[in-house]
């Protein structure tokens, strides 16, 4: 078993570089949301919704799986974007008493704005590292999660 003083110690320890580098990420993300003014109203807590929803409608239960959050949490921030316009609840036609979490046609300019300044925002991360070393760094962090989801699969009865 590794021990921490075997840590390699020319360079955080890999919690602390992907907490680092997340935070840094939703920053520059919401600071771009904000930017024109038109999303004014979306607040920072907010992000972990966006980054989960997608656009083919998802349960409570299950956002809330994908965004690592309480159910409850989860619950209050739907809420708040459903209430400023962003997001609408619909039946579930596979099951009557649920319903699907959809963005509305303004949670969609949401959603297109974020692709973009995620886009660019890679952009400038990718010019900030030697050639290629930012794309094979999110592939094998991909791989990584990949992985993971795989184990999870099999381990699920």
């Amino acid at each position: 078993m590794t021990t921490s003083s075997e840590l390699p110690v020319d360079r955080l320890a890999i919690g602390q570089i992907l907490v680092r580098l997340v935070h840094q990420f939703r920053s520059e993300l919401f600071e771009s949301a904000g930017a024109d003014g038109r999303f004014h109203d979306i607040r920072f807590p907010h992000l972990q919704v966006w980054g989960n929803i997608g656009t083919e409608g998802i349960r409570l239960t299950d956002l809330a799986a994908k965004a690592q959050l309480s159910l409850a949490a989860c619950s209050e921030l739907v809420d708040e974007l459903q209430e400023l316009g962003y997001l609408e609840r619909q039946p579930d036609p596979s099951d009557g008493r649920a319903k699907l979490i959809f963005p509305t046609a303004k949670g969609r300019e949401v959603l297109d704005a974020a692709g973009h300044a995620v886009a660019d925002l890679e952009q400038r991360w990718r010019e900030r590292l030697p050639p290629g070393t930012f794309d094979r760094a999110c592939h094998a962090f991909n791989d990584l999660v990949v992985a993971f989801e795989n184990e999870d699969r099999l381990s699920r009865p």
